[in-house]
């Protein structure tokens, strides 16, 4: 895979360069609520900038259906680059259209412009392949270099990602670089103790990972809504709890495989419960209940874990040579449900070794909850990119970039 600073090296000024970069951040209406993705691009545009190129940035937003639509605009994301770059960004109001086309052709050296959402177009998301590459035809004629550095996107086999690096000289971007190498020490250079801790809604989203990892890590420590499928696997009452009844018998069957193969699978021993879920627009107290894990009542919902799982979880990553952490403990967006989402984080900054947070919710989580970003060895920017390479899956636009 070339890098970024091969691409450097042979001379970027007066060349349109495509960034692929990854803009897709929350949104509040117009106002953006947290903006770690646009500034984990930063170094590659102000790198290809600050040597001469005209920078075409391009990301997704959202998830739109093939078509125009202003509540997925990547106006906001192009204002808040230009902030942050302290420099004006021009905005295409289209991708591969007249707007596109004027903006980029008006660029100076050292320029760089946003182009609208990428998935306002079919051909961005299609599974034709035909239709993807009619698409990446139009795109590819906005530049004369690729630079991949969107790493949330590079396990879709979308048209910017897949089949655009194919019909330009690629590079990889800083971000990707970074990812990449963060995601080798999780696989290929462990050092150990080697702790994974998974949240999260859904234990299906998690299987194949988990599947993975039984052969690699030390500890799991299971938190989130998935934990009470486990919980039920073990036979516990979980009440109104989320719970995926036909996931159950691979979650037994996962147990089971911890036990022989020796890794410490650990879940909560107590939980926060209440009969409703909380309000997440109003913040209106909830009142919890904290319950013993195996004792959950029927008509009550697990939504954090408790105060004695969250000493448990902090002492089993204390000692922690490598930490992995992907998924929240619990609907931390309610300050009665934060706590075990805080004591998981602040274990992570505790612990001793290398420690990374994989992207989504979890990054989501740091921000919100107030943690340092310099405290953990690494926040990804993507988190489902993430768990398909520790699943050992090909991610499309890593290969596109390797070839």
């Amino acid at each position: 895979m070339k890098t970024i600073d091969e691409l450097l090296s042979e001379g970027v000024a007066g060349k349109r360069v495509f960034v692929r970069a990854d803009l897709n951040v929350p949104l509040d209406g117009t106002t953006i609520t947290d903006d770690g993705r646009i500034r984990a691009v930063l170094p590659t545009v102000k790198a290809l900038a600050g040597a001469g190129a005209r920078v075409v940035v391009a990301s997704h937003l959202g998830r739109p259906k093939g078509a125009p639509d202003p509540a997925f605009s990547l106006a906001p994301a192009a204002a808040r680059l230009g902030e942050l770059l302290g420099a004006d960004v021009a905005f295409a109001e289209d991708t591969v259209g007249p707007s596109a086309e004027s903006v980029v052709a008006a660029l100076a050296d050292g320029g760089v412009a946003v182009v609208e959402n990428l998935r306002f177009n079919a051909g961005e998301t299609a599974k034709d392949d035909a239709e993807r590459a009619a698409f990446a035809d139009k795109l590819a004629g906005l530049a004369d270099v690729y630079v991949g550095d969107g790493f949330g996107a590079v396990h879709r086999k979308h048209a910017s990602v897949f089949d655009l690096p194919k019909r330009l000289p690629h590079y990889a971007g800083y971000l990707i670089a970074t990812e990449v190498g963060v995601l080798k020490k999780l696989t290929d250079d462990v050092q150990r103790p080697y702790v994974v801790a998974l949240g999260g809604a859904k234990v299906s989203d998690k299987l194949a990972v988990i599947d993975q990892l039984l052969g690699k890590a030390d500890r799991l420590l299971i938190g989130g809504g998935m934990a009470y499928t486990f919980l039920k696997a073990k036979g516990h009452e979980v009440g109104i709890s989320l719970l995926q009844e036909d996931q159950i018998p691979a979650v037994k069957e996962y147990i089971e495989r911890a036990e022989k193969s020796g890794v410490e699978l650990v879940l909560p021993v107590d939980v926060l419960v209440a009969t409703e879920f909380p309000d997440l627009k109003t913040k209106a107290p909830a009142h919890p209940a904290t319950v013993a894990a195996d004792a959950i009542p029927a008509d009550q919902e697990g939504l954090d874990i408790g105060p004695e799982t969250r000493k448990l979880y902090a002492s089993k990553l204390a000692d922690a040579a490598t930490v992995f952490w992907n998924g929240p403990m619990g609907v931390f967006e309610h300050p009665d449900y934060a706590e075990g989402t805080k004591a998981v984080a602040q274990a992570l900054v505790d612990a001793p070794g290398f420690t990374v947070v994989g992207g989504g919710d979890s990054a989501a989580a740091v921000r919100t909850l107030g943690f340092d970003e310099n405290a953990f060895g690494h926040i990804s920017t993507g988190g489902g990119a993430s768990l398909e390479y520790l699943e050992g899956k090909t991610l499309p636009g890593l290969a596109a970039l390797e070839d």
